[in-house]
């Protein structure tokens, strides 16, 4: 029956529909958080997940050596002691001596000892997993005593002290790796915590949610929420809702059009921190017509940087200049950007002896703007005469073809590990970690290999930030990627929560051991 009444009668019975599934709750209790999310974890274990959505859990469940610092209300990427009182390196940065806090107890209210941590890190380097890429992998950890832990390098690795505050050097109590020791707790760890921080989970219901509780020993102060529940609602729209109505009291990834409705609303407060987060396209330099020079910049003139900014983010970011992102150390502000310009792609395109009629752009619904960006390149590049073809792919068959290097063009989001240009030059552009480690533009230079290796091997940040940025430039006037945009990250909340504190290294993960309402 379609009548022009229909209409009418549709919003009154959808409200009195809706007001019948979702029970007419009371506000989250004040000893309470809520946090909604988008998806389940996939793992708890901090030396497997290399994944922010783990880290809302596993972050607050373990202590490190270090932590990232708080000044004056905000996220610094510097770090200060977590389990750590002081540490010391050696002159030549090659042995780095840390005190414990003899008072640090893991949930089950053992003590964490030295021994814990060069067990954790053993762990971490015999697994092998994304997360000891960060660390060399003959790093030695020995325990000198109950509260001093020895690192021993073979050779200075200059962001070493940074990488101890990512969410892979988390310290696991031992005694439950001694109980599960027929697969190292893999099994165990993957839907458990074993560690030292406020918090430790006490029940996962897959699908629904994880919830956490205090860890009673914790050696800092106790925390204000008795209860943790991180609730999976797949639907941002009924996130969106569930917070209007306060029903949990956060909402994690909304997309822009809902978060400029909540902007309108006194009762919800929608944060927005300038991030790491950069998006950015994979040009095959190894084969292909883009290992032509001249066919990179062309492309790279041929983009539509703005037009991506303010109309697929709605404003929320800014271009980028180059790899280092704005807000790393190393950053360079007077570095080349390239920009919309027809003349320059067109005199570029002039120079390309093996003009392509086509180019294949992979891309896959991981990322809700990787689609129009895909459409807005296929756009651009037709003024140069070049047909882009697209292919929509599951994410780990993109993965797949990226790290075989069969593509021409392909598109990633990126961000840090720990707060070092390492993570965005040595990852990006060092020819020994070509396809899925990093430099997924198949580049090569040896000169740039050349400045790479010796920002490594000094600790003195100038030096270093010399030759990242005399690398840059090389890599910037050689359009090895088409540099993008830098996103900032948004987040709405329940305007009764205090304390929330943004790190551009931790997104997704909240600081719950000092947040209250």
């Amino acid at each position: 029956m379609k009548t022009h009444h229909t209409a009418l009668l549709r919003p009154l019975l959808l409200a009195t529909a809706m007001a019948a599934v979702l029970p007419a709750w009371a506000a989250v209790p004040k000893d309470m958080l809520v946090i909604g999310k988008a998806a389940d974890p996939q793992t708890l274990d901090p030396a497997v997940t290399i994944d922010n959505n783990d880290w809302t859990i596993t972050y607050p469940c373990y202590q490190r050596l270090v932590q990232y610092k708080t000044e004056n209300g905000k996220g610094a990427t510097d770090v200060t002691g977590d389990l750590a009182l002081s540490w010391e390196a050696s002159p030549d940065q090659k042995t780095w001596t840390f005190t414990l806090d003899p008072k640090a107890k893991f949930a089950d209210g053992s003590a964490v000892s030295a021994e814990a941590v060069k067990i954790s890190f053993e762990r971490l380097l015999k697994m092998g997993q994304g997360p000891a890429e960060a660390y060399p992998s003959d790093l030695k950890v020995e325990a000198v005593d109950a509260h001093t832990v020895r690192f021993t390098l073979s050779a200075p690795f200059a962001p070493f002290l940074y990488t101890l505050a990512n969410d892979g050097a988390s310290i696991i109590n031992p005694a439950v790796l001694r109980e599960h020791s027929g697969d190292e707790g893999k099994g165990w760890l993957a839907e458990n915590t074993a560690g030292s921080g406020p918090y430790q989970v006490q029940r996962w219901q897959k699908g629904q949610q994880v919830v956490l509780v205090p860890n009673p020993h914790y050696s800092g102060n106790a925390p204000a929420f008795k209860r943790v529940s991180v609730k999976i609602i797949g639907e941002s729209a009924t996130r969106r809702l569930q917070l209007e109505r306060g029903d949990i009291d956060i909402a994690e990834s909304l997309p822009v059009d809902q978060l400029a409705t909540l902007k309108a609303k006194n009762s919800v407060s929608v944060q927005e921190h300038p991030s790491l987060r950069v998006t950015y396209l994979y040009l095959n330099n190894g084969k292909g017509p883009l290992s032509q020079v001249d066919l990179r910049r062309a492309v790279s003139w041929a983009t539509d940087y703005q037009g991506m900014v303010k109309g697929i983010l709605g404003g929320n970011g800014k271009q980028m200049r180059g790899p280092i992102p704005e807000g790393m150390w190393g950053y360079d502000k007077e570095a080349m950007q390239y920009s919309l310009d027809n003349d320059k792609a067109q005199a570029a395109m002039s120079k390309v002896a093996q003009k392509p009629q086509q180019l294949t752009f992979l891309y896959s619904d991981n990322d809700p703007s990787w689609e129009p960006i895909a459409i807005s390149t296929q756009a651009t590049l037709k003024s140069l005469g070049v047909n882009v073809s697209l292919e929509k792919l599951a994410n780990a068959t993109m993965r797949e073809r990226v790290g075989k290097g069969d593509f021409d063009i392909a598109i990633g989001n990126w961000s840090p590990d720990f707060a070092d240009p390492y993570m965005f030059m040595n990852y990006w552009f060092e020819s020994n970690k070509k396809g899925l480690p990093g430099n997924r533009s198949y580049y090569e230079n040896p000169a740039v290999d050349g400045l790479l290796k010796k920002a490594m091997a000094t600790t003195d940040q100038a030096v270093r930030t010399e030759d990242y940025q005399q690398a840059q430039r090389i890599v910037i006037d050689e359009a090895a990627y088409v540099y993008l945009f830098q996103k900032n990250y948004q987040v709405a909340m329940n305007g009764a929560v205090k304390g929330f504190v943004f790190n551009p290294m931790l997104e997704q993960v909240f600081n719950i051991g000092t947040m209250s309402k």
